[in-house]
């Protein structure tokens, strides 16, 4: 099973070798990004050990964090803060397997070091442990890389793994990777789980090194929304109109709302979209596929500019980085990939109180499952499209129902990042 597995990556390595040569951004930067890693890994550590020699007489212990991309950084990010936030002794070295969460996030100030993650072999494992010497190691939700999990065991380095969720397919007799799968999962000395189907799941398959925190994006949204940042260009926009958020949607998404705008009951609505893919080219494509005017968020020189074009009922977001302040303006929004390969994030917009709708393929997210089922989210469907789901809320008792069931999620399950370091600060004793 393992040489099955040294050999999926090596083709794997080949596919973004290939993606890279025929131009593929994202394949050019994970392979730009690994060229000569660790001579980069090495000069970075020595500089920080100057600098900490210089103004620090503390000794720091060393927590590795590993993320596969943005999405799961956001998870990890609420532990990162809340120990840095309380002073603890403690060097942060975060990695990343995805261009895309490593682009984003390079610069984070709150990391010491940032790296990409070498390609998954005993070579590179080792070595890697020999430069960084982490004292702790956090992976976060789906990341197992056998030979790194290995090689930390061997080294009795403790290991956690956060916001991790199961399915039962993952465990079935006809997945020929569930026993490597298990045999990853008793590397981790704690696994901090979702939720209480995923531990009796585990249970089944004879292990005990787990408990319930459920999930540290909740605590993460939580933390944004008590922000209230201000969008002045935004909330000029909005006026006193109601809000509906396209949040990263696909064009598939964006095809299921078009009919609301032909629906005289929205016509004093105001509509954003902020889409998965903000290039140029999917942009003018969402602008040619909406039936009215729209305008680019980056279009916009002044606050004053919706005075003046009162008749724009639509605005496009086409940059990054403003999704989960913008919810804050909405009063329903929509989450996009649910027609493709699954929902993107709805605590954002729940943790400012929206009921929430997506598409069909959202079986795979909890939050989305429970939200489902107690009335905050709603799913979009052939028999309920988003123009009846919208009519249904705009009934008032039903809309209060709705974000009252939204807001309720996101309190009853904080807590998550606490549980997480507290346990980190007894393993390591700090």
């Amino acid at each position: 099973m393992i040489l099955i597995y040294d050999c999926a990556l090596f083709f794997y390595t080949i596919i973004i070798r290939l993606g890279a040569f025929f131009g593929k951004e994202k394949a050019l930067l994970w392979l730009n990004g690994r060229k000569d890693i660790f001579s980069k890994i090495e000069v970075d550590l020595r500089k920080n050990q100057e600098k900490t020699l210089e103004n620090s007489d503390k000794t720091l212990k060393t927590i590795w964090f590993h993320v596969s991309s943005l999405g799961e950084f956001e998870q990890g990010r609420p532990i990162i803060e809340a120990l840095k936030n309380q002073k603890l002794p403690v060097k942060i070295v975060l990695t990343f397997f995805s261009p895309s969460g490593y682009e984003m996030r390079k610069n984070y100030p709150l990391a010491d070091h940032v790296f990409y993650l070498p390609i998954d072999n005993n070579r590179n494992a080792t070595r890697f442990l020999d430069l960084i010497q982490p004292d702790l190691t956090v992976f976060v939700k789906y990341e197992f890389w056998f030979h790194y999990l290995t090689q930390l065991q061997k080294r009795h380095i403790p290991i956690l793994l956060v916001s991790a969720i199961f399915r039962k397919k993952q465990f079935s007799k006809f997945n020929p990777y569930a026993p490597l799968l298990l045999r990853i999962l008793k590397n981790f000395t704690k696994i901090f789980l979702q939720d209480t189907p995923s531990v009796f799941l585990l249970k089944k398959q004879g292990l005990d090194n787990m408990t319930v925190s459920g999930d540290t994006r909740v605590d993460r949204v939580a933390a944004i929304a008590a922000e209230n940042k201000r969008l002045p260009v935004v909330e000029q926009f909005v006026g006193n109109a109601p809000v509906f958020v396209g949040g990263s949607t696909w064009e598939a998404d964006e095809k299921a709302i078009l009919p609301i705008f032909k629906n005289p009951n929205f016509k004093d609505w105001r509509f954003i979209f902020a889409p998965h893919n903000v290039n140029l080219k999917n942009i003018e494509r969402l602008e040619c596929l909406l039936p009215e005017k729209s305008v680019r968020y980056s279009e916009i020189t002044e606050e004053s500019y919706f005075s003046k074009k009162s008749d724009i009922r639509i605005l496009i977001i086409d940059n990054v980085g403003m999704l989960s302040t913008l919810y804050r303006c909405g009063k329903i929004a929509y989450i996009g990939g649910g027609f493709g390969s699954g929902i993107h994030n709805t605590l954002e917009p729940i943790a400012h109180g929206l009921p929430v709708l997506f598409g069909p393929k959202y079986e795979k997210f909890t939050e989305a499952v429970r939200l489902a089922e107690a009335g905050g989210g709603f799913v979009v469907s052939k028999e309920k499209n988003v123009g009846m789901i919208m009519l249904n809320l705009l009934n008032a008792e039903n809309y209060n129902k709705a974000a009252a069931a939204a807001k309720e999620y996101i309190t009853q399950n904080r807590g998550a990042t606490e549980q997480v370091v507290e346990e980190i600060k007894k393993i390591i004793e700090i």
